[in-house]
């Protein structure tokens, strides 16, 4: 017997008209400048001209793209001619030509999560005010993480707000300050610690900036003058794990739904994939919004952690130790006795289970639950965040079976002891419709994250890696269709 889960007719589509704004920087230097010397080649009313449509024809798809390509003007000032008298005019024009759009949500919109917001206010009793992350893909597959929000009913009624027409990238900063120690540990993990690293790090403080360590580097590569192989490998490491520590920022009166982390670091270049929300309570009461996602340079991926108070700063850091490997890290809404909970797939086969006493450290797992249904054979793994009830941690699953069919099911932990399975679905709670089997992958039914709700679990899920969509099921009737597990 299996419980009665509904599927709502909402859909959550992506729309190619959401563009950002990225720089365009077509070829090498000689290239550029032949860029720059044709268009100041062009006479001045010519150029007055050109600038007009293209204001006309960009302008409002954008916030201020004056101030665009003003920005990325100033990345090629270095191939400008000595002493350039440039117009206002002339400015914007060049700035224009290195200047493109990216459609964050042409391709695809899928593997969502979902938590509550951090305001509830000014609503009426028993609604619900919530965020759903999801994943962006555009042009080239890169993915990058879009929000939307809206309401829960006190029926669970589901009510999305209105989307911006605007898309906003936030403003970059470098982690302010780097904890040496730890700086060692993550390369060491990298086997990147040698001689040049000790040298570099040795002349850094306990405590220091992303200047004076790129200080420190020049100084190095200066003082050795012609680099062996493994010196550049190991200076590349250094600053590849430095530009994966940033902070990113939004301004506050922005909508949410314009906000979107498009991928700025390295080991993010060719995407930011399968985010996992989660609201997580410290002891102390601290509320305090983390998100494990995976980094994909093209070649290696890297789980990532993403903490906010607030979605308008986002703070980006490793994730470290023996234990961080593969992809679907899920993080537990709080501490069990004291430590760190976090459910993972190292294997890329089993669902495995995770403590620390460090929130960015993890050395040990052990497997908790390994494929035994025809449904996932292929594999199993998380579908989100753990979340709590008096019955146990309901846990969302993925099962991949025949024809690479990804189906969601779900497991009880024990609340003191979550690395006991104590119930579990026989069979899967949602598996693809007909109409919901084509798609960028077909056959996939995938949450990254769901919610409780007035006694229901509402899961927001990704239909074949192209849309998603809302189900909902009551958690009793769910946790009475489980069979324990003794």
């Amino acid at each position: 017997m299996n419980p009665k889960i509904k599927r709502k007719k909402i859909k959550i589509l992506g729309d190619p008209g959401r563009v950002i704004a990225q720089r365009h920087l077509p070829g090498n230097p000689d290239r550029i400048k032949r860029v720059i010397a044709r268009v100041l080649s062009m006479p001045e009313d010519a150029a007055e001209h050109l600038l007009e449509q293209v204001i006309l024809d960009f302008a409002e798809r954008h916030r201020d793209i004056g101030q665009i390509f003003r920005r990325h003007l100033k990345l090629v000032e270095e191939h400008l001619p000595p002493d350039p008298q440039l117009s206002e005019t002339r400015q914007q024009l060049l700035g224009s030509f290195f200047t493109k759009e990216y459609s964050i949500e042409s391709a695809a919109l899928f593997n969502p999560s979902i938590v509550p917001h951090p305001d509830q206010s000014g609503l009426r009793p028993g609604d619900l005010r919530f965020i759903i992350s999801l994943r962006a893909t555009g042009e080239g597959h890169i993915s990058s993480i879009v929000f939307r929000s809206g309401v829960l009913s006190a029926t669970n009624l589901f009510a999305l707000d209105p989307v911006s027409d605007y898309v906003e990238t936030p403003t970059l900063i470098l982690n302010p300050d780097y904890d040496r120690h730890l700086f060692e540990l993550k390369l060491n993990e990298m086997d990147a610690c040698n001689e040049t690293t000790c040298w570099v790090l040795n002349q850094l403080p306990d405590w220091f900036t992303y200047n004076a360590l790129k200080e420190k580097l020049d100084e190095f590569r200066r003082e050795q003058g012609t680099l062996n192989p493994r010196q550049i490998e190991t200076l590349s490491h250094i600053d590849w794990l430095a530009h994966s520590n940033y902070e990113t920022s939004f301004p506050a009166e922005y909508p949410l739904s314009e906000r979107v982390i498009f991928p700025v670091s390295k080991n993010e270049s060719s995407g930011i994939e399968d985010a996992r929300f989660v609201r997580f309570t410290e002891d102390d009461g601290e509320v305090i919004y983390y998100a494990t996602y995976t980094a994909y340079n093209g070649f290696n991926i890297l789980p990532q952690l993403i903490e906010t108070r607030d979605f308008v700063t986002f703070n980006v850091s490793t994730l470290n130790g023996n234990a961080v490997h593969n992809k679907g890290m899920a993080l537990f809404p709080h501490r069990i006795d004291g430590r760190y909970v976090m459910l993972s797939r190292q294997d890329g086969e089993n669902n495995r289970i995770m403590f620390s006493d460090h929130l960015h450290f993890w050395q040990e797992s052990e497997i908790i639950q390994e494929p035994t249904r025809s449904w996932e054979f292929i594999q199993v793994g998380n579908c989100g965040s753990p979340l709590e009830t008096d019955a146990g941690w309901l846990v969302l699953t993925h099962g991949v079976g025949p024809m690479r069919q990804y189906s969601i099911g779900a497991m009880l932990l024990d609340r003191d002891h979550p690395e006991k399975i104590i119930a579990r679905l026989e069979e899967p709670l949602l598996t693809p419709h007909e109409e919901e089997r084509e798609g960028y992958v077909p056959n996939v039914v995938y949450t990254c994250g769901a919610i409780i709700h007035n006694k229901e679990l509402v899961i927001p899920y990704a239909m074949s890696d192209i849309h998603s969509g809302i189900a909902t099921v009551a958690v009793d009737d769910l946790l009475g269709c489980m069979r324990p597990l003794g």
